[in-house]
């Protein structure tokens, strides 16, 4: 029957097959294809919407394994039928996603090649581009593996249902069974979810919104979900829900679905309900639920993607220590309700604010954050983002740099200087003087890029150290905060080796402020909360660097998905980490941050004090865990979209606020209640290092020198080295207290010294959104998780 190779030919022609042969071989072919495909056709069934793409909830467990919350499906799937639901939401898809629906076949060829092809090469699978292949999709929920055969058996449904299926029970299904966000499925719990009112009664506005959200609530809710991306803030959502609900309507209009006249009412967004109406995420429990998602979501090694944890039915067990959470909003509220008076001092207590974390040096664990009053009133997680300054906390970071790399040889050529080095010794001495003029490492007057010197200025425009050379060791310039010796420090190690000491601890770099001028030194960065508690229990375990994390291990229904393991790095040696946990030590026992002394207990820290009484901080440590207490005034106004730092002069009853004031108040009652019953330990004693170096004091500035901000002196006695426990001063203008850097703006002027309080969000994993919003993006930029200094911005979290 088959007559190959070719009896009757000779030479190539006997090899040539005959046209009966391929047509053959062709029409077997296709008759075989058509078998299978005609077998899996009848094999497949139509989806029932009843039974499918119901939400999960994700269960969250405390580290001691009970329950903290169990949430994402809170929100029940309400079926609507077809006579129920809004013509203006039917077309609202229609117009933005498949025009055609109602006369297509139900699946698009095209669109069917590309996602194969795609697939065939490694790519992802891409979504079925109409709204019966989305539907078909949708009620595979159990079935989304990235194959070739799944794709396969969702085309031959889309198929079977575009043949059998009516368009009215299609949209029906589709609508029923499509992620809205917010843990809602369907249009029912959408319209609840956003709007708080049933499906029947939405405007075309609210369709064409809730149209919008198909496309990703990740980037599209208005509420914001930096915890995901910090990329998709409010008002970058805003933006983009706008965007796309306007040409929404604009489409509608051009299909011939919704009149002029009626669509110009509608060119703002509607009013949304907030988010974490559901009281399970009030308190802290929101905040906390927040940062483990985006740990799940910006770990590569979790493997699960915003809409899979948006889907529901993990189990993720967290880090959060239930007691220390308790225990860190008790003190805070405790301070803010004795102190915090805006009844009484509307002009000074309004827009206060705090924020907190506490890590555990040993492994990286976030035990406790306060993220603020209130989950369900205040979005932002004061503990993961801010933009608030850390000031003086900063200065340990300068010193570490000064015993890891040491100060650059000041006679040595440029070339070599970054070879030829001096590993400094707490030991050292540097200037006090007030209005120091700052030097490079080799003696040159430092000037901006306008020509304009520097003069450093201490506290209240006072000289610290003894005259007539202001000498003061690094220990006490550190004990009392003192400015000028730690901006010139700085300056001799180098700015860029600062800067690489903060990122070496586990500052992240978004977070950083230009090294471009000595205020660097004195922390006009701001780091989270989670990074300055993750940054000094670097110090605390020795000089090894863990990456701060929340969540332990993740489980679905087949088992374990993802744990933790255990990384570190060494920053700094055990020598240089010793060295600078015992000058903080010295800070606490007799300078800035007696306030924060544990009886009993060795305690490490440093205060934080920013221009312009902006914010303050306290950050400090024990063997067992590490913890920093932020405190700021800030106009929280979602609607605001310049918000700005409000000056803390008044405040709580206070001539200012320092971070020897409220927050290392916090700090000490927290500490106190979260250590327990856990034994007091020791920090180890230090290895004497470096060599005791004696920096040459500046002459006095020059008539013609520009001078930084200051008045006549603080009434408070200057610090010595005899007055271990100096009381805070304040002057009219600079407001200098024992920890204030007192500084300027961000362009290097002498009118001050340092940066502006600055935001900001960037970072994130997750995908774009759709190319329809022309007026943002939601690409990643800096690794600053959930805003400036987030933790989950990055690797780790």
């Amino acid at each position: 029957m088959i007559d190959y190779p070719r009896a009757d030919r000779y030479g190539w022609r006997r090899w040539m097959p005959s046209w009966k042969l391929v047509t053959g071989l062709c029409l077997g072919f296709v008759g075989s294809l058509m078998a299978v495909a005609g077998i899996a056709y009848a094999m497949v069934s139509v989806p029932n919407e009843a039974a499918v793409a119901k939400a999960q909830n994700n269960v969250f467990y405390w580290s001691d394994g009970s329950v903290m919350v169990a949430t994402g499906g809170e929100i029940n799937r309400q079926n609507m039928n077809y006579a129920s639901i809004p013509k203006e939401m039917r077309y609202a898809v229609i117009s933005q996603e498949n025009k055609t629906f109602e006369t297509d076949s139900g699946i698009d060829p095209n669109g069917i090649a590309r996602a194969v092809l795609n697939m065939a090469r490694g790519g992802q699978t891409q979504g079925g581009s109409t709204i019966t292949q989305q539907y078909v999709k949708n009620a595979m929920l159990n079935d989304q593996a990235q194959t070739l055969s799944r794709k396969f058996k969702e085309i031959l449904v889309s198929i079977k249902v575009g043949a059998q299926v009516p368009k009215e029970k299609i949209m029906e299904g589709y609508l029923n069974t499509t992620y809205f966000g917010r843990g809602a499925y369907g249009l029912q719990a959408a319209s609840r979810a956003y709007f708080n009112k049933d499906a029947t009664k939405l405007d075309p506005g609210e369709c064409a919104f809730l149209a919008a959200m198909v496309k990703g609530a990740t980037y599209y809710d208005p509420a914001g979900a930096t915890s995901l991306d910090p990329a998709a803030t409010p008002e970058a959502n805003s933006r983009r829900a706008l965007a796309q609900m306007q040409d929404t309507l604009d489409k509608m209009v051009q299909y011939g679905h919704l009149s002029p006249a009626e669509r110009t009412k509608y060119k703002t967004l509607p009013k949304i309900q907030n988010p974490r109406s559901n009281g399970q995420l009030g308190g802290q429990i929101g905040y906390l639920v927040d940062l483990a998602k985006a740990n799940v979501v910006n770990n590569p090694a979790t493997h699960i993607s915003a809409d899979d944890l948006q889907k529901g039915g993990y189990q993720i067990y967290t880090t959060f220590d239930k007691k220390k959470v308790k225990a860190l909003e008790a003190a805070v509220k405790n301070v803010q309700k004795s102190n915090i008076k805006p009844a009484q001092r509307p002009k000074t207590d309004t827009n206060v604010q705090f924020g907190g974390a506490s890590v555990d040096p040993t492994s990286g664990a976030i035990r406790a954050i306060y993220g603020g009053e209130d989950a369900t009133k205040h979005f932002t997680d004061n503990a993961d983002s801010t933009g608030a300054q850390v000031g003086s906390t900063f200065k340990p970071f300068v010193l570490a740099a000064a015993m890891q790399w040491g100060v650059r040889n000041p006679d040595g050529p440029e070339s070599q200087a970054q070879d030829e080095r001096t590993v400094a010794s707490p030991k050292s001495l540097y200037s006090g003087q007030n209005k120091l003029k700052i030097k490079e490492y080799n003696g040159k007057v430092w000037t901006d890029k306008d020509g304009n010197e520097w003069l450093q200025t201490n506290d209240g425009g006072e000289s610290v150290g003894n005259a007539p050379n202001y000498k003061i060791d690094l220990r006490e310039a550190m004990q009392f905060s003192v400015n000028s010796a730690y901006v010139q420090l700085g300056m001799d190690v180098g700015l860029d080796k600062v800067e690489e000491s903060a990122k070496d601890a586990g500052i992240l770099p978004g977070s950083l402020a230009s090294a471009n001028y000595p205020s660097f030194s004195i922390g006009t960065s701001d780091p989270s909360a989670i990074r300055m508690a993750s940054a000094y229990s670097t110090f605390a375990a020795r000089g090894q660097q863990r990456e701060p994390y929340s969540v332990v291990k993740v489980s679905d229904k087949d088992g374990v998905v993802f744990k933790h393991q255990d990384k570190s790095t060494e920053a700094f040696t055990q020598q240089v980490a010793d060295n600078v946990t015992d000058v903080l030590k010295t800070v606490v026992d007799k300078g800035t941050g007696t306030k924060a002394q544990l009886p009993g207990r060795d305690v490490a820290g440093k205060t934080g004090t920013t221009d312009g009484n902006k914010s303050a901080w306290f950050v400090g440590y024990t063997p067992q865990l590490s913890t920093a207490i932020s405190m700021f005034r800030l106009d929280d106004n979602a609607k605001n979209k310049n918000r700005t730092f409000l000056e803390m002069y008044g405040t709580g009853g206070q001539e200012k606020i320092h971070g020897a004031s409220f927050p290392a108040e916090i700090w000490h009652d927290y500490m106190a209640e979260a250590l327990q019953n856990e034994p007091a330990v020791k920090f180890p004693t230090p290895t004497p290092i470096g060599t005791v170096l004696n920096a040459e004091p500046s002459p006095p500035p020059s008539p013609s020198a520009t001078q930084s901000r200051t008045t006549s002196p603080s009434p408070s006695p200057s610090p010595s080295r005899t007055s271990p426990s100096p009381s805070p001063s304040s002057s009219d203008t600079c407001q200098w207290s024992w920890d204030n850097p007192c500084n300027g703006d961000t362009n290097g002027n002498t009118n001050g010294n340092g940066g502006t309080d600055t935001g900001g969000t960037n970072g994130g994993t997750d995908p774009s959104p759709s190319a329809t919003d022309t007026t943002g993006t939601a690409t990643g930029g800096n690794t600053r998780g959930n805003g400036n200094g987030g933790i989950f911005g990055g690797p780790g979290g």
